[in-house]
């Protein structure tokens, strides 16, 4: 449950950031496959956990498709419209039912509010909107200046908080053993993982 909701975290930044670039419709429409997916897992005694986690990677691929297809120039926007399904999600465990994949929507969600907030004390939220308007045959220099900013020593200071921040919670929801605490940690862990790819690649560049 930990590495699947670890694996589905990395999904959205990896198979569809390139999608919806080129085809925000189709994106959006493939909601509808992975929720009837979750619909037939949960139908069946042996899959039902897997599908509990399929439908919480629902409401974030939605809310994926519906930020990255036609808002993405506006950062402010990022977080209320990826948060969409924290009402149902909170229902949920409420009531009890889907912990799994409402635990892990919502663990994916607190790993992109605490992304989010260190681009904000950072300041990168001019090169956001600037990498989302420019052509990417012009990204470059706006993509260095960015880079700069979180290699500076204030950069790395506040990304170790926040890496502190991420490593706390989730470490701890882990040790709980259940499965919907596992899918929330692996959700918020993740983000660390995908953070430090793009870091890498940074770096290289």
């Amino acid at each position: 449950m930990f590495l699947a909701a670890g694996f589905l975290v990395t999904v959205p930044v990896f198979a569809q950031a390139p999608l919806v670039r080129l085809d925000p419709e189709l994106t959006l429409a493939l909601t509808i496959p992975w929720l009837m997916a979750s619909v037939v897992l949960l139908s069946k005694p042996g899959f039902r956990f897997w599908g509990d986690l399929l439908l919480g990677f629902s409401w974030s691929w939605l809310a994926g498709a519906v930020y990255w297809g036609w808002f993405r120039w506006e950062p402010l926007l990022h977080l209320p419209i990826e948060a969409i399904g924290v009402p149902i999600a909170l229902w949920g465990l409420y009531r009890g039912w889907g912990k799994v994949g409402h635990c892990f929507y919502l663990g994916s969600l607190f790993g992109t509010a605490v992304t989010d907030a260190y681009c904000y004390v950072v300041n990168l939220i001019p090169a956001w909107r600037q990498l989302m308007q420019t052509p990417p045959e012009l990204v470059m220099p706006i993509f260095r200046d960015a880079i700069a900013q979180t290699q500076s020593s204030w950069g790395i200071a506040t990304a170790a908080v926040f890496i502190s921040i991420l490593l706390t919670i989730g470490c701890l929801h882990l040790r709980l053993r259940t499965p919907h605490w596992w899918a929330f940690s692996g959700a918020v862990l993740s983000t660390l993982l995908v953070d430090g790819l793009f870091w890498l690649a940074s770096a290289v560049i």
